[in-house]
């Protein structure tokens, strides 16, 4: 019985951190989003893409 409890408690801890690890990831990313979309409207906007510029 104890080792089902220790399983338990080890397996909502793995949960807990995964998702803490990523919350982070996501706000990491969405800053990275939130930089490129203001930088992409200071260069003069539109529908043109960073691969595409001329």
């Amino acid at each position: 019985m104890i080792v089902l409890i220790l399983l338990l408690v080890l397996l909502l801890l793995g949960v807990g951190f995964t998702l803490h690890v990523l919350w982070i990831a996501a706000a990491v990313l969405l800053i990275f989003w939130i930089l490129g979309f203001s930088r992409h409207h200071r260069n003069g906007g539109g529908r043109r893409y960073a691969w595409n510029r001329r």
